[in-house]
């Protein structure tokens, strides 16, 4: 099956899958949700993440999920950016998620990057997803 959005399936897929207290999510791997993963895995959202080769040229994402205590590390996921809807945002309009407490996570022209970072760097670009 194919969606439309991958990367909202993908959000959904964590999303769901902390709030049930699974220990991991797979999911269809792609370079973009690899990068992503990492980001994650960076920022302290989940423990790890595992790319699995499969028949037939493909590969599966298996995501490990973090918890503090019985309750899962990621509260809330949000998706800025839509295929109908792009969001573009420059260095000095980065939005802070909660006071700092969040993360955004912005697609650069240095490729996939929290928004702590791209204001680092001084870059802008794709607003895609907001975690906390």
């Amino acid at each position: 099956m194919t969606t439309q959005d991958p990367l909202s399936d993908m959000i959904a897929r964590i999303r769901n899958a902390s709030r049930m207290g699974h220990d991991s999510v797979t999911l269809p791997s792609s370079n973009l949700k690899e990068s992503v993963a990492e980001v994650l895995v960076n920022e302290g959202y989940v423990s790890d993440f595992e790319v699995e080769e499969l028949p037939g040229n493909k590969k599966e994402l298996e995501i490990g999920l973090s918890y503090n205590e019985g309750e899962p590390v990621i509260d809330g996921m949000e998706k800025v950016s839509k295929p109908s809807r792009r969001v573009y945002v420059s260095q000095g309009e980065i939005p802070q998620v909660l006071g700092g407490l969040g993360t955004v996570v912005l697609s650069t022209s240095r490729g996939l990057m929290t928004g702590k970072d791209a204001r680092e760097d001084n870059v802008g670009g794709e607003l895609l997803f907001k975690v906390w």
